[in-house]
């Protein structure tokens, strides 16, 4: 057919019935492969080329059968008819739909053959071109993927080339070689990285790349060159907390500019969040205090607060902090989210008024709690009230009644009495149930941790070194199990060497971790180095404000003679932990009254 007659009535009634149709049946945007980008909304191309395809009797049936085979179960078919029309046609809304029908098929080939057929028949075609690269991406060939991605930075404004480099890190996610495909987009972006307004983005998604190929050195460097072009980047800080947070330390100095201008308050929670896991609580605190100044607003921020101030042992700020939350989730609808975080406010409202020795207090706090997902949590507070009446049978009795639906729930049933115990001081009952957690999941080397800490507790440290021992067969890099053996064996004066050795690796993995920089003070002391281990205990104790540090700090500086200094760290201590057992025992064998 040569030309195209004229559409009646019928014929424009029934195209725009198709074209709903079509619309309707089209693959969502959110579902293409390999990006959770939409295609762009359509261009002048496809307005054009719509009304110029005047459909005629044989061409409508061709389209109205491919839909209706298609939504019959046949998208082969369908696909075949479909795309027949669009070549007939040469419009590129029939193209579109065919390259989704494929795609819906899972046929990534024909996809392919449809988007080749769509830029024979339209070559400037922007879509097509996206829908190449998109599709050659999913399809794992990465090479072929670098031609379509030039054309379409080449054809892009600066503003949609910023929106494009954003999304290429999630594009490539499932590249099976990741080191490749970030080869191939840092050769497309070498003409962007010295763009004033692209460069950071470009060196952020090139860092984001080189991450997910584990190639942390190259990520590092690119988060450096976005935030040396724009300081106040806030996707290149975060790309610095996801190294700082994959253990490369060398990205913390990069937040310290940015964190100085007004950073984006997400940021700054996520590198609260990594201080928290580094054990760095106090300047984790500090990063969430700034999110509190500066946001007010942000319930979450005052909950997490009132969290670290609680673990310092300020209860007068963390109760401050609980009732700011408090007072933003009244303003709240009633609903799961906010019965859950108010469920944690009552417990650290429980957990102050039990430290600070109200008990009935405490009790009226977790009578608040309703919720039955919370009730293990409930009864387990429940029980430590008790153990600190000298009602452990019951505390434990409690613990054992409360109902659970699975073997999981059984498990943290267990934990629970175990920390009980713990808390009580009946540290070989703690080890023994221990022993029956490991025996369920012999391979969990948390678990097998906490059961060598409770051996050394229960005066067994052939059993601590040998559970240790265990962990670290299986996982060399384990650093809590090298610190927890170097100290054990620092502390009891034996094989220092060997303690030494161990805790260097171990901080090694753990730069910033202050309990394994205050094994390595300890046994600095214990080899005689006092100088040293003064230095390297002061640094631990700037970083976290503990008990147990205080105590090694304090002994180091009393031996140097520094006895007034040790007596005010020593009364720093029992401040933050008066029940602090290495503390108060220090004290004792020192003959010392702070």
């Amino acid at each position: 057919m040569d030309y195209y007659e004229p559409m009646d009535f019928s014929q424009r009634f029934w195209r725009a019935a198709l074209v709903s149709v079509i619309t309707a049946a089209a693959w969502p945007a959110h579902a293409q492969p390999g990006t959770s980008e939409p295609p762009a909304s359509s261009s002048a191309e496809d307005r054009d080329g719509a009304a110029s395809a005047a459909l005629n009797a044989e061409l409508f049936y061709e389209l109205l059968l491919g839909e209706m085979t298609t939504r019959a179960g046949d998208p082969a078919l369908g696909y075949n008819l479909i795309l027949d029309a669009a070549r007939r046609s040469g419009d590129a809304q029939l193209y579109r739909r065919a390259t989704d029908i494929a795609l819906q098929a899972r046929s990534g080939e024909s996809a392919l053959a449809a988007v080749h057929a769509w830029q024979q028949a339209l070559p400037q075609s922007r879509d097509a071109n996206r829908y190449l690269l998109r599709i050659l991406v999913a399809l794992n060939r990465i090479e072929d993927s670098a031609a379509p991605l030039r054309r379409e930075l080449a054809q892009s404004s600066t503003r949609e080339k910023i929106s494009a480099i954003r999304s290429l890190p999630m594009l490539y996610a499932r590249a099976g070689d990741k080191a490749l495909a970030a080869r191939i987009v840092r050769e497309a972006l070498q003409g962007e990285l010295s763009h004033p307004a692209v460069g950071p983005t470009a060196w952020t998604s090139l860092g984001r790349m080189y991450l997910a190929a584990d190639d942390r050195g190259d990520a590092l460097e690119a988060a450096g060159n976005a935030l040396a072009q724009d300081p106040e980047d806030d996707g290149a800080a975060m790309l610095a907390v996801q190294l700082l947070e994959a253990g490369v330390t060398q990205a913390e100095p990069l937040l310290a500019r940015y964190l100085g201008g007004e950073p984006a308050p997400e940021v700054r929670m996520s590198y609260a969040r990594v201080l928290i896991e580094s054990q760095r609580l106090n300047d984790a605190l500090t990063q969430v205090q700034a999110v509190t100044r500066d946001h007010p607003d942000l319930a979450q921020a005052w909950l997490i607060q009132a969290t670290l101030q609680l673990q310092a042992n300020r209860l007068d700020e963390a109760e401050s902090s609980l009732q700011r939350f408090t007072e933003q989730q009244s303003t709240l609808t009633d609903n799961e989210q906010r019965k859950q975080a108010m469920n944690q406010a009552y417990l650290m409202h429980a957990q102050i008024a039990e430290k600070r020795g109200d008990l009935a207090k405490a009790q009226g706090w977790l009578a608040r709690i309703e919720d039955a997902s919370e009730l293990l949590a409930v009864q387990s507070r429940r029980a430590s009230l008790l153990a600190r009446q000298g009602r452990l049978a019951e505390a434990r009795a409690l613990i054992r009644a409360t109902p659970t639906h699975d073997a999981e729930g059984e498990r943290l049933k267990m934990q629970a009495e175990v920390q009980l115990l713990r808390e009580a001081g009946h540290y070989r009952e703690a080890y023994e149930l221990q022993g029956k957690l490991v025996a369920l999941s012999p391979q969990d080397d948390d678990l097998v941790y906490d059961q060598a800490m409770l051996a050394e507790k229960a005066k067994r440290p052939r059993d601590m070194e040998r559970l240790l021992r265990s962990i670290i067969a299986r996982k060399p890099d384990h650093h809590h199990a090298l610190n927890a053996l170097g100290f054990t064996l620092a502390d009891r004066g034996v094989r220092l060497q060997e303690a030494k050795a161990l805790i260097t690796k171990a901080l090694e993995l753990a730069p910033q971790d202050p309990f394994i920089t205050d094994s390595l003070g300890w046994v600095e002391f214990r080899l005689g180095h006092h100088q040293e281990a003064l230095t390297i205990l002061e640094r631990a104790f700037d970083i976290r404000r503990d008990a147990e540090i205080a105590a090694h700090l304090g002994e180091v500086l009393w031996h140097l003679g520094q006895r007034e200094r040790a007596l005010a760290i020593w009364r720093e201590g029992l401040s933050i932990d008066k029940d602090n057992v290495t503390l108060r025992d220090t004290i004792k064998r020192l003959g010392a009254h702070p």
